[in-house]
């Protein structure tokens, strides 16, 4: 028989960031559970079972104590934006690397990590949902590290035997941000959700998942989430009068911004997205 897997102590890289915010307190109301923030300033508002560690994950030496007696680790941190290569390199790609590799060295044998609806941008709807593991088809630079991150923990997984969960993550947000959120929308609550069912998941292995609530007009897979134990509750269409009233009717057939995965991103100067 399999168990869930429990975690105890937790590192959360990028635990100043927006997406943090959101999630800390969902996180911290496991009982017994102590939150490890580590990012390259100080998060707001911490809680009495949080834990603060300030510097970058590009740094080894550091990111080697703070993976130091955790259970798990959910990997926020990095350039969350549109850069220059250098920028997303440096952070996100050999920034995963030094994180998977103290994680190895230190016996951690979880990590989930935040991808990016980025790392398949040019994907396109079509009459089926779309499987959450599609070949990576990054819209910018950003994009194309989420992939590369993607496979260190393929590597990870493959070499060294470790849980790995990349979550290819819509818009994370309180509320839907304009007509793209009526399918891609991921409430808080979702997040926690999805973020939990990571952590307990018996032996997930290597796994992609969509990061989305059960949004009625969603196109992307479910399947791949529920096979981990996560069941989305929320649904953007909640939202739905109060977009269109202010952006007219979506259409998710021919609007390019609605029916590729990374919507108007797919078109922005590379190195230079808003």
């Amino acid at each position: 028989m399999l168990y869930a897997f429990r975690v105890e102590r937790l590192l959360l890289t990028g635990g100043a960031g927006n997406v943090a915010r959101l999630l800390r307190p969902l996180l911290a109301t496991k009982p017994g559970r102590t939150v490890r923030l580590l990012d390259v300033k100080q998060p707001n508002d911490v809680l009495p079972s949080e834990e603060v560690m300030i510097g970058s994950v590009t740094d080894p030496g550091f990111v080697a104590q703070a993976v130091d007696g955790v259970d798990a680790i959910v990997h926020l941190g990095g350039q969350s934006r549109e850069s220059q290569v250098r920028d997303v390199i440096e952070s996100n790609m050999y920034g995963t690397h030094v994180l998977f590799e103290a994680a190895r060295s230190h016996r951690v044998g979880r990590v989930v990590v935040a991808s990016s609806n980025h790392a398949a941008g040019f994907h396109t709807r079509a009459g089926e949902p779309l499987a959450a593991e599609v070949a990576g088809r990054p819209d910018t630079l950003y994009g194309w590290s989420k992939v590369a991150m993607e496979a260190c923990g393929r590597l990870y997984a493959d070499r060294f035997g470790m849980d790995v969960i990349c979550l290819r993550i819509g818009l994370w947000s309180p509320a839907p941000p304009g007509l793209r959120g009526l399918a891609m929308w991921l409430s808080p609550a979702d997040g926690g959700r999805l973020v939990e069912a990571c952590l307990s998941a018996p032996s997930p292995g290597f796994r992609i998942v969509w990061g989305i609530s059960r949004n009625t007009r969603r196109w992307w897979s479910l399947a791949e989430g529920e096979a981990i134990g996560y069941f989305p509750q929320d649904d953007a269409e909640e939202h739905a009068d109060k977009l269109i009233a202010e952006h007219g009717e979506p259409d998710f057939v021919n609007d390019p911004v609605l029916n590729r995965v990374g919507g108007q991103w797919c078109d922005v100067p590379l190195g230079g997205a808003d």
